[in-house]
C-alpha cells in the first residue's frame, strides 16, 4: 500500500507559521469584544506548539482567525499571519479556500458537530481530496480507504461506508485526523482534540498526531486548557489570558520555571500524585469579559502579587532568559523570584 502521508517533508526548524500582533475583535451593540488582542508566535516545522488558557481566554477564536473563519462582520481581524511568507489576512476568499484543509488543517473540538451526518465519512475525506489533489472519485475514495488506515481505525474497508452516527466517539476524533491530514497539510491546528473521550483514548489520540507529526514533518499547534496534554505532547508553550499572549518558553523551561502568576496558579492547580491535599487550588475571580475596558494588567484583579501599578500599566513582554517571555510587573520588578521549590504556585 502507498503511504499517502509519505510526500517531502519541509526541513525540521523551519518557519512555517507566523502569527504578528493578531487581534480580533468583534462589534456588538455595547460596543467592541477583543476576544484576541495582539498575539504573536511562530510555529516551525517538526515542532508542536501548545497554546492554554481557560475557556474565554482567546485559544480558539485566535486559530478561527489564521483560518479566516469568523464572520466579517461582526468580526474584525488585523495583525499578519504568514504561511512561508505569505500574508494570509491579506488573500482573497478564494485563495484562502485552497489554504484550508490543504496547506493548514484544522481538528475542531466536536466530531459530530463538524462531521456531516447525512455523508459517509469516506465521501467527504474524499471530497476534500478530490477539492485540492484534483483526483478523480474512484481514487479519491482509495485515499480515504488508505487514510482511515493511517489512522488505525480497524477494517477501513467497510468503515468508509459509514456514516458517522455508526461510529465511536474515538473513531469519529480519528475520522477528523484522517480528514484533516488527507491533503498533506504543512501545519495542523489541534483544538481540544481530545475533549470528551476517555483518557485510553485520549492517550491514543495524543499518540497518533504525534507519530503522524514525525511521518510528515508539521507544524502543529495544540490548544488545550490541559497542561497534562502539554507536558506530555508540546516542545513550546503560549500561555494566553484574556485575549493575550502572558507567557511563552520551551515546555521544560516552562514547567521547570513558571513565571507568570497566571501560569503558576493554572500549574498549582493541577491534581498531582506528590500531594496529600483532598483540595486543588483555585484561582479566584472569572476571566475578564472581553468587552470590558482595558485598564492595566488584565489578571490583576486575581492577582495577589498586584499592586496599583498593575493596575494602570498594560506589562509588555520581556525577555527572562533564553527564549522565555513573559508580561509582568511583578516579574520585571524582582516581586516573584524564578521559581517556587517543586512547582509552580499562584
Amino acid at each position: 500500500m502507498t503511504n499517502p502521508l509519505a510526500s517531502q517533508a519541509p526541513a525540521t526548524g523551519e518557519p512555517l507559521l507566523e502569527v504578528d500582533d493578531l487581534r480580533t475583535h468583534f462589534d456588538t451593540l455595547s460596543g467592541p469584544a477583543r476576544s484576541v488582542d495582539g498575539v504573536s508566535y511562530t510555529v516551525r516545522a517538526g515542532q508542536t506548539l501548545g497554546v492554554v488558557g481557560e475557556s474565554g481566554c482567546g485559544k480558539s477564536v485566535t486559530a478561527l482567525s489564521i483560518l479566516r473563519l469568523l464572520p466579517t462582520p461582526p468580526a474584525r481581524i488585523s495583525g499578519a499571519v504568514r504561511l512561508r511568507g505569505t500574508d494570509l489576512l491579506r488573500l482573497s476568499e478564494r485563495e484562502m479556500r485552497h489554504i484550508r484543509g490543504n496547506r493548514i488543517s484544522m481538528i475542531f473540538q466536536e466530531p459530530m458537530t463538524s462531521l456531516n451526518p447525512v455523508l459517509t465519512v469516506g465521501r467527504q475525506i474524499a471530497e476534500t481530496v478530490q477539492l485540492h489533489q484534483k483526483l478523480g472519485r474512484a481514487e479519491a475514495l482509495q485515499r480515504a480507504t488508505d487514510m482511515l488506515r493511517v489512522v488505525q481505525i480497524p477494517e477501513p474497508e467497510r468503515r468508509v461506508n459509514e456514516y458517522p452516527h455508526q461510529l465511536s466517539g474515538g473513531m469519529r476524533q480519528r475520522v477528523m485526523i484522517a480528514l484533516a491530514l488527507a491533503c498533506n497539510p504543512e501545519v495542523l491546528i489541534a483544538d481540544e482534540p481530545t475533549t470528551a473521550l476517555d483518557v485510553t483514548i485520549q492517550a491514543q489520540i495524543l499518540e497518533l498526531i504525534r507519530r503522524l507529526q514525525k511521518e510528515r514533518g508539521m507544524g502543529v499547534v495544540m490548544i488545550t486548557h490541559d497542561l497534562g496534554v502539554v507536558a506530555e505532547t508540546c516542545d513550546r508553550v503560549v500561555v494566553m489570558y484574556a485575549g493575550r499572549k502572558v507567557e511563552e518558553a520551551s515546555v521544560l523551561d516552562l514547567f521547570d520555571r513558571p513565571l507568570h502568576p497566571y501560569t503558576r496558579a493554572l500549574m498549582a492547580s493541577m491534581p498531582s500524585m506528590n500531594t496529600r491535599s483532598a483540595r486543588l487550588t483555585e484561582i479566584p475571580g472569572l476571566v475578564p469579559s472581553p468587552q470590558e475596558p482595558r485598564r492595566g494588567c488584565a489578571f490583576a484583579a486575581r492577582c495577589s502579587h498586584a499592586e496599583a501599578r498593575c493596575r494602570g500599566e498594560v506589562p509588555q513582554l520581556t525577555a527572562q532568559g533564553q527564549d522565555h517571555v513573559v508580561a509582568c510587573f511583578a516579574v520585571e520588578e524582582g516581586r516573584i523570584e524564578s521559581a517556587p521549590e517543586g512547582a509552580a504556585a499562584a
